[in-house]
């Protein structure tokens, strides 16, 4: 099931999002290595999960987080904007209608087609949210050799300036728009929903 909790959620989310940090540690500080901040010895959770985050996340039948990412208004704080401005040639792109991508999280343990099939399903799911918002542009912050897989999916997208090596990686930022027709053509790509995104299955938590 596709859960899209926004901001701190509900007492009904807390469980859901208590496995999402904890699997963001597991994969990101413990696996990764990333210099990030650990809460409570068990949890990953930075400046920017804060009532404006809006996070999409699978869950299993218990309920429990499979894989996520997180949704961030660029305007307001954020990544590309806080930390990593230098990689847009032209500036940050901004404005109410644009959001950025971050902390996408997929289960190192299972095999990669389905961590594809999580991720193509998240993706997807943030794409349904975004016509239905009224966002029209997502940015974001990977890796040069993701940014090309990313741009290659089937939506408009374009790189926001070269890569350059930052904390031992090559990064890129890249933006995404949009549109009506979005779906089709990431489908025509071979990004399908995953099956619990039918009508009826996606759990929206409150706005805090």
């Amino acid at each position: 099931m596709i859960h899209i909790v926004e901001g701190l959620g509900t007492p009904a989310d807390q469980p859901l999002l208590e496995s999402m940090f904890e699997d963001r540690k597991r994969l990101f500080i413990d696996l990764l290595d990333w210099d990030l901040t650990v809460v409570d010895d068990r949890l990953e959770v930075d400046r920017f999960d804060d009532a404006y985050a809006t996070y999409i996340i699978a869950a299993d039948r218990a309920g429990r987080h499979l894989a996520s990412m997180r949704l961030l208004p660029s305007t307001r704080p954020h990544l590309l904007g806080t930390l990593f401005e230098r990689l847009c040639t032209n500036g940050v792109p901004v404005g109410p209608d644009i959001f950025e991508i971050t902390r996408l999280c997929l289960p190192p343990n299972l095999l990669r087609p389905e961590r594809l099939r999580l991720r193509d399903g998240l993706i997807r799911a943030m794409v349904d949210h975004a016509i239905d918002r009224g966002i029209n542009r997502f940015t974001g912050v990977v890796t040069a050799r993701f940014r090309e897989q990313i741009l290659a999916m089937g939506w408009h997208g374009e790189a926001l300036g070269p890569g350059q090596d930052l904390g031992g990686g090559r990064l890129g930022a890249f933006a995404v728009t949009i549109e009506p027709t979005t779906p089709a053509h990431l489908e025509a790509n071979g990004l399908y929903e995953l099956p619990a995104l039918s009508a009826g299955t996606i759990a929206a938590g409150s706005v805090a």
